[in-house]
């Protein structure tokens, strides 16, 4: 039985017409689906027409949860949000990225509608975020509204590491030039 893909909850994965619903999954409306994030698996069964679909989460793989820190790659950025690939929870460097998504009233804690999704977010930038909730189309929503959330690391457009200079700035070491950012104000861990 091998691992055939990552799910997470509330996913839809088969009709119950060509499989039947096994342990980490649910029925509804005709619809088998994940109740559970971890690995998808369909497995036939003696003397069964139909087979088994189940989700089982591996004791090693780290998820997002409610309120977990997150470390996610920006792909595409719009006026209202700004799309992201989740790679580590907390610590824990993920096998497969989730989907993440950052709307345009979660940026910042104040001014949320004064925020401009193209000033904040770039593709490329690796930002900080805190998981909100399990949104549509499952892709988990995200906030880097608290002051240690946002970009840790930008690329300029000549292509060198941005240093942050304040809050919404970073600065090209190599031409000086600024970008806007939604900048994280990174705290040291005491070991």
């Amino acid at each position: 039985m091998a691992a055939t893909r990552v799910c997470v909850p509330g996913e839809r994965l088969f009709s119950t017409a060509d499989c039947a619903a096994g342990p980490g999954t649910y029925v509804r409306h005709g619809y088998i689906y994940s109740c559970l994030a971890g690995y998808m698996h369909k497995r036939k069964t003696e003397g069964k027409e139909l087979s088994i679909v189940e989700v089982i989460r591996q004791k090693e793989d780290a998820v997002p949860r409610i309120g977990s820190i997150v470390t996610a790659k920006v792909t595409s950025v719009s006026g209202r949000m700004c799309k992201c690939a989740i790679t580590c929870v907390e610590r824990t460097t993920l096998r497969e990225p989730f989907r993440g998504l950052i709307r345009k009233e979660d940026v910042r804690a104040t001014e949320k509608d004064r925020v401009e999704m193209y000033k904040c977010f770039r593709p490329g930038d690796i930002v900080l975020a805190r998981v909100l909730s399990l949104g549509d189309a499952n892709c988990y929503l995200l906030s880097t509204a608290e002051n240690e959330l946002g970009v840790v690391l930008a690329l300029s457009e000549a292509g060198a590491q941005m240093v942050p200079v304040s809050w919404c700035d970073m600065q090209c070491p190599k031409t000086g030039s600024k970008e806007f950012r939604k900048v994280a104000k990174v705290q040291l861990q005491q070991e």
